[in-house]
Parts: C-alpha cells; structure tokens; sequence
C-alpha cells in the first residue's frame, strides 16, 4: 500500500456535489493498495500514518503525530498513486489493484485508524470525487508499506 499525505487546515471530499467526508486540522490521506497487499499491509500502514510526526510541537519542530495533535483523518482512495510513468505518455494501472481487491484493504485501513484512536472521515470507494483541501506548511510525504 502506498499512502500520500498532507498536514491540512481543512479538506472535504465531495461526490456529485454532495460532501460525504470532511475535517478540521489534520491529515488528508490518499490511498492506493496493489497486488501483493493484505489485512497485515493495512493495519502496518494505519499504524504508520498515526504515528507519523509531522506537526509541530512547542518549539517549532515536528515531533508531534496527528492525535497528540488532535487532528481529524481524511482518507481517499486513489489507484493513481500506482500509475506507472516510465513508458510513452500514458500511465499505465497494471501495479494498481483491482477493486474488488482494494475496497477491502482500504476499509481494514480506514477500520485501523479509527481503532487507534483517529476521529476519520472518508471519500466514497470508485465513485468519482471532487477533493479539496489547504495543506498546511506545505507539508507532504509518501509512506510506503
């Protein structure tokens, strides 16, 4: 599984105009999951993300992960992440999972967050989703399980 994520203020994801996930301070979390992934990826990459430092403590320095932080989760499913661009002009989504294969682990990872102890919200698995947010910093990273 591959996670992009952005330290926000703000993010909401909308489905035909409709906004069916939003939070405050937080994380915004893209997530894509390929062939080889499972249960076990996802609760590793879950654990991953709510423990990563990326907001700032009392000197300034980013020591501190989203809960300490009181931060809200936003997770989106996202197969581009594992577009390949190495060939021609056209990505190519073989690396990606097939859905019947990715909606699960994408639940089993949100499901991981929200046991930790993460207040998530989330965009809706295939459907064609309108993201925005105000990254903060900016700060984004790619963690990778």
């Amino acid at each position: 599984m591959r996670a992009l994520i952005q330290r926000v203020n703000r993010a909401s994801v909308a489905v035909d105009d409709e906004v069916v996930g939003a939070i405050g301070r937080g994380l915004c979390v893209f997530v894509g999951v390929t062939h080889s992934d499972d249960e076990a990826v996802a609760a590793k990459l879950a654990e991953r993300v709510w423990r990563l430092r990326v907001f700032d403590d009392d000197a300034g320095f980013m020591n501190v992960p989203v809960g300490e932080a009181g931060g809200e989760v936003l997770v989106v499913s996202q197969f581009t992440l594992y577009g390949d661009t190495r060939k021609g002009r056209r990505p190519s989504w073989a690396a990606a999972a097939r859905p019947e294969e990715a909606e699960p682990l994408i639940e089993r990872f949100t499901a991981e967050l929200a046991a930790l102890g993460a207040r998530v919200a989330t965009g809706r698995f295939g459907a064609h989703m309108q993201v925005e947010l105000l990254n903060d910093g900016p700060v984004t990273v790619t963690v990778e399980s």
